[in-house]
């Protein structure tokens, strides 16, 4: 089993920034990628932006040139650094990875997901 603890969320005015961390735990052999989704109040949980551990990225549309996604594999942990933030930003996070354990079974991770609402 594999814990996610994401923090960092918050209240933040259009333009603001804020940094999203969550750190992987436990049953851990190879993180193969972390990323983040988000899902806003009525809709679909939509990709964010994600990270391989070859060193790829990817991004959604809408955040890309604001948000930069980032890992530290010594911590097993991930970021996303959100700039610009704009009020549709306004969503829960979740921390999502896909991991490696040690009997070499792969597994798909969700954390508990973490408020951000950026106000106008």
């Amino acid at each position: 089993q594999v814990q996610l603890v994401e923090s960092g969320g918050g209240l933040v005015q259009a333009g603001g920034s804020l940094r999203l961390s969550c750190a992987a735990s436990g049953n851990i052999f190879r993180i193969n990628a972390m990323g983040w989704y988000r899902q806003a109040p009525g809709k679909q949980r939509e990709l964010v932006a994600t990270s391989t551990s070859s060193g790829s990225t990817n991004y959604a549309d809408s955040v890309k040139g604001r948000f930069t996604i980032s890992r530290d594999n010594a911590k097993n942990t991930v970021y996303l650094q959100m700039n610009s933030l704009k009020p549709e930003d306004t969503a829960v996070y979740y921390c999502n990875a896909d991991v490696t354990g040690w009997s070499l079974s792969v597994y798909d991770y969700w954390g508990q997901g973490t408020q951000v609402t950026v106000s106008s």
